[in-house]
C-alpha cells in the first residue's frame, strides 16, 4: 500500500500551508471578495412592495454632513443637491447590480431611476447603496413631488429634518402630509 504514505504527505502539506501562511501574505480573516460577493448575491433577494423598496435591502441612509443646525447651508441652499449628487458612472453600475438583486424581470436600466430613498434634498446619503434603489418608471415621478413638499416644510420649520427623513424612509407615499 504505497498510496497511504502519499495521502499522509499530502495532508501534512495541506495542513502546513493552512496553519502557517506565507510570510509575504497576511492570513486571511474573511472570505475573498469574490466569495463574499457570491454569498451576498445568493442571500439577497430584494422584493419591491408596490411603490416602495424592500426595507431590508434599501432602508435609507442619511448624510451626517446635513444636520438640523446647518439646513440653510445645506438642503435649503440653492444648488445644494447638485453639489453632492453622485456621478452617473457610479449610479448606473449600482443600478445594474440592484436590478438583479431586486429580481426585476425587465432588466432594461432605462426603465428605472436609480433613486435615493431619502432624497438628497432631505439630507439623504448620496452614495450609500442602502439609500439607493432602482425605482421603476421614469423621472420625474410622484415621489419627486413628495420630496419637494418635505423639503419646503423642513426649510419653513414646519417639520424637523429627522421627522421628514424617518417618514420618507418608512413610506414616501404618505410622508410630510
Amino acid at each position: 500500500m504505497k498510496l497511504r504514505p502519499l495521502i499522509l504527505l499530502a495532508a501534512l502539506l495541506l495542513a502546513t500551508v493552512l496553519l502557517y501562511p506565507s510570510k509575504n501574505k497576511p492570513p486571511q480573516t474573511e472570505p475573498p471578495p469574490t466569495v463574499l460577493a457570491a454569498l451576498t448575491q445568493s442571500d439577497s433577494h430584494c422584493r419591491i412592495r408596490g411603490l416602495l423598496p424592500d426595507p431590508n435591502c434599501t432602508p435609507g441612509s442619511t448624510d451626517p454632513a446635513v444636520t438640523q443646525d446647518n439646513l440653510e447651508r445645506t438642503i435649503c441652499a440653492k444648488g445644494y443637491t447638485a453639489s453632492v449628487r453622485p456621478k452617473p458612472e457610479y449610479t448606473n453600475k449600482l443600478k445594474a447590480e440592484q436590478i438583479k438583486a431586486y429580481g426585476y424581470t425587465d432588466t432594461n436600466p432605462k426603465h428605472y431611476e436609480e433613486d435615493h430613498l431619502i432624497s438628497l434634498e432631505l439630507g439623504g446619503h448620496p452614495t450609500d447603496p442602502k439609500n439607493l434603489w432602482p425605482q421603476p418608471g421614469a423621472s420625474p415621478n410622484t415621489k419627486d413631488q413628495t420630496e419637494n413638499t418635505c423639503r419646503e416644510k423642513i426649510c419653513r420649520g414646519q417639520i424637523s429634518l429627522e421627522q421628514a427623513q424617518r417618514q420618507i424612509a418608512a413610506d414616501w407615499t404618505t410622508a410630510c402630509q
